[in-house]
C-alpha cells in the first residue's frame, strides 16, 4: 500500500512515499532546497548513514532510504527535520545535523521538538537533544527552572535565547543576569573599574548569547537603559523581581545563604532560570553548595522543574562528550 504524506507546507514542497516496510521515498520538488538537504557532497545524508543503520540513495531531486522500518522512519523524520529548517532559513550545519539525529534516535521522546522553537529576530534555536527539548518546555511553562549539566549543553545559551523571546515579545520587562564570582579569587572591591567593568569577565557568555540572538544596538541600548540588567549575585539582596527575565549561571559556586537569597527575590509575572555544572564547583571544601542543596531542598515543589543534562546532550565538539565522559569515569582521589 503506498501512502502520501502532507508534509512541510502548503505547496506540497515534498512527497513521501512509503514504498515497502524497508523503504521509504523522499522527492523534494523544490531544486533550490538540495544543496542545503543534501549538504556538500551529500555529507548530510553520510551522517545520518553512519549514525542510523540505514543505506540513503541520492537520485536527482529524490531520496530512497532503505532498511528496517524503524530505522528507516527514524532517518525519514531527520531529513524532514532538515528540510524544515531550511524553510526557516537555518543553515544545516553538522552540529544541527546531529542535533535532530539525538532528538530522533531518543524513543523517550516525551515533547515535541517543533513546539519548543525560540525564535527571535536574528536566530533560531531548535533544541538537539530530548534534554533540551524538556528544558525549553520546562522554562517556557514553569515559573523556575534549574538546567543542571556539564558544560557544552547549552543550558545558559538556550536561557538566554529564551529571556531574549521574551523581552522582544513584550512578555516581560527586563532582563537579569546575574553570577557569583567565586572563581576571582577575589572580592568584587578589590577588582578594577565600575560595577559593570567588575562584573563583566564572569559574565561573558551570557553577553555572547545574547548578541546572537538580538541585534547588537538593541543590547547595547538595554545595558544603558536596565532593560538588560547586570546584578552581581552579592548585590541582589532586599530586592523583589517582577516582570522580569532572571538568570543566575554558575549557580554551582553560590553558597547556601545565597542559593536561598537569591531563590526568594522571585517577583510577579516572572520567570527564573539557575544553571549549574555540580562538577565544577569553586567553593572551599568546608562551604557548601547553594546548588546541591537547592536541587535536594525543591525537588517536591510542582512548579519548579530540574532538568539534568548529561554527555549525551553536548552540542559542542564531540571530543568534548568524550572528555566528560573520561573525567566521570575516572577514579575519585
Amino acid at each position: 500500500m503506498v501512502n502520501w504524506l502532507s508534509i512541510v507546507d502548503k505547496q506540497d514542497s515534498v512527497a513521501v512515499i512509503f514504498v515497502s516496510e524497508s523503504c521509504i521515498s523522499i522527492t523534494i520538488n523544490d531544486s533550490k532546497k538540495l544543496l542545503n538537504v543534501f549538504g556538500k557532497n551529500d555529507e548530510n545524508l553520510r551522517l545520518i548513514e553512519s549514525k542510523i543503520p540505514v543505506e540513503i540513495i541520492p537520485h536527482g531531486n529524490t531520496i530512497q532510504i532503505n532498511g528496517e522500518n524503524q530505522s528507516i522512519k527514524i532517518a525519514k523524520d531527520v531529513i524532514l527535520d532538515i528540510i524544515n529548517r531550511d524553510d526557516m532559513g537555518i543553515n544545516n550545519s553538522t552540529d544541527e545535523v546531529m542535533g535532530s539525529i539525538r532528538v530522533k534516535n531518543s524513543q523517550t521522546s516525551l515533547i515535541n521538538m517543533e513546539n519548543n522553537i525560540i525564535k527571535t529576530k536574528i536566530k533560531t534555536i531548535i533544541p538537539r537533544s530530548q534534554n533540551q527539548n524538556i528544558y525549553i518546555d520546562s522554562i517556557f511553562n514553569n515559573p523556575l527552572t534549574f538546567g543542571v549539566g556539564p558544560a557544552g549543553t547549552g543550558k545558559t545559551y538556550i536561557a538566554v535565547a529564551a529571556a531574549a523571546y521574551f523581552l522582544e515579545n513584550k512578555l516581560i520587562d527586563r532582563i537579569i543576569l546575574s553570577r557569583p564570582a567565586v572563581e576571582a579569587g577575589e572580592k568584587l572591591g578589590f577588582l578594577p573599574g565600575d560595577l559593570k567593568e567588575k562584573i563583566d569577565p564572569y559574565l561573558r557568555p551570557l553577553y555572547d548569547a545574547l548578541y546572537d540572538c538580538l541585534p547588537a544596538n538593541k543590547v547595547q541600548k538595554g545595558l544603558e537603559n536596565n532593560t538588560i540588567e547586570i546584578a552581581p549575585l552579592a548585590f541582589m539582596r532586599g530586592r523583589t523581581l517582577e516582570n522580569a527575565f532572571v538568570i543566575l549561571d554558575e549557580a554551582q559556586n553560590c553558597n547556601t545563604v545565597q542559593m536561598k537569597m537569591f531563590l526568594t527575590r522571585l517577583g510577579i509575572n516572572s520567570k527564573m532560570v539557575i544553571t549549574g555544572d555540580p562538577s565544577q564547583i569553586d567553593l572551599p571544601n568546608n562551604i557548601q553548595s547553594g546548588l546541591l542543596d537547592a536541587l535536594a531542598v525543591t525537588k517536591k515543589i510542582k512548579e519548579i522543574e530540574q532538568v539534568y543534562f548529561n554527555s549525551t546532550d553536548v552540542v559542542r565538539h564531540t571530543l568534548v562528550a568524550k572528555i566528560i565522559n573520561a573525567y566521570n569515569d575516572a577514579p575519585k582521589k
